[in-house]
């Protein structure tokens, strides 16, 4: 079931103090002083530079993810490839089931090249029950493609702060059903929102251009 408000003030404080926490470590790091040295070593390698995360980037914040497959990494681990996120739980016989069609029928208007540069991950919003076996089975059932498809969870603490970032509103019900925003969110290679739909079924057209042109920039 969709709600219409979203929490634009806590994502943008959650992704703030993220960034601030970055900057002061990164900071620090420049600031310590060398070592000295007895005697005068060869110049090691020049290392990689890493761009620094645009300030409004999702992948500041500190969540892990464990995906079906039991495998975990950190969130920013899918930075330098698109994807489309959004969350469900397994136990949902409705809505959950429509936003997982709904991805498959975007993905079916694009081509094979654009497909091949989209990730999709679906983080669970129930984690005290969706296990990784129980994900495992949902995934099965669903017919997920594990190649580019993640069923994940992550704890309760780090599921409030993803979707208060990602605009996405949720609740416990008595009956254990949730209350929760039903959207699919597009996410560029360095962890912004570049655009997101919240139409179930049929494929958003506007979204799916827009997600045609992000895939194509990064295949390029």
């Amino acid at each position: 079931m969709n709600t219409t408000r979203s929490p634009v003030r806590a994502a943008r404080a959650l992704l703030a103090a993220a960034g601030v926490a970055t900057a002061l470590a990164i900071g620090a790091a420049q600031a310590a002083p060398s070592a000295p040295s007895a005697t005068t070593a060869p110049a090691a390698p020049a290392a990689t530079t890493v761009a620094v995360l645009p300030s409004d980037s999702i992948y500041h914040l500190p969540v892990v993810l464990t995906g079906h497959d039991g495998r975990s990494a950190r969130l920013d681990a899918r930075r330098g490839a698109p994807l489309l996120l959004a969350m469900f739980y397994t136990s949902c016989k409705f809505v959950c089931p429509m936003l997982i069609e709904t991805i498959r029928d975007v993905e079916s208007k694009l081509s094979a090249d654009e497909r091949e540069h989209l990730g999709v991950v679906l983080v669970s919003i129930d984690p005290e029950h969706d296990s990784v076996d129980v994900l495992k089975r949902t995934a099965d059932e669903r017919r997920i493609d594990g190649a580019r498809w993640t069923l994940a969870r992550t704890d309760a603490a780090s599921v409030r702060k993803l979707a208060a970032v990602l605009g996405i509103q949720y609740r416990a019900l008595p009956d254990g059903e949730f209350n929760h925003t039903t959207a699919v969110i597009l996410v560029d290679g360095d962890g912004r929102i570049a655009a997101r739909t919240t139409r179930l079924g049929n494929a958003d057209a506007a979204f799916v251009k827009r997600v045609r042109a992000v895939a194509l920039a990064a295949s390029r």
